[in-house]
């Protein structure tokens, strides 16, 4: 295991007994319906089912539809504040503000 490997896994590891992980995964699932991610895919999901017809569509075929969909460009704004998260001391994930845009 390389060092980043084990440097993920040692935040996993913390974020995991602390109960973090958890408060974060609600975050990210409230930050995502609160702009509206999940009601575009499921939208999606209906215009696919209504196009190829319920009996023609497994929950496969759904999946298979959506992903890259929901992995878009146009469906990242809960994700735009992962990478701002960091351990304080107490092992507590911290949102960092914002950087300012550079004039």
């Amino acid at each position: 295991m390389n060092k980043d490997a084990q440097m993920r896994a040692a935040i996993n590891q913390k974020l995991i007994e602390t109960g973090e992980r958890e408060r974060l995964k609600e975050l990210l699932r409230a930050k995502l319906i609160e702009c509206g991610w999940k009601d575009q895919l499921k939208a999606h999901c209906k215009e696919v089912i209504k196009e190829k017809g319920l009996e023609h569509v497994t929950v496969d075929d759904l999946v298979a539809e959506i992903t890259p969909k929901g992995r878009g460009k146009e469906y990242r704004c809960g994700f735009t504040m992962l990478p701002r998260l960091v351990l304080n001391s107490q092992g507590q994930a911290v949102l960092l503000p914002q950087p300012s845009r550079l004039l």
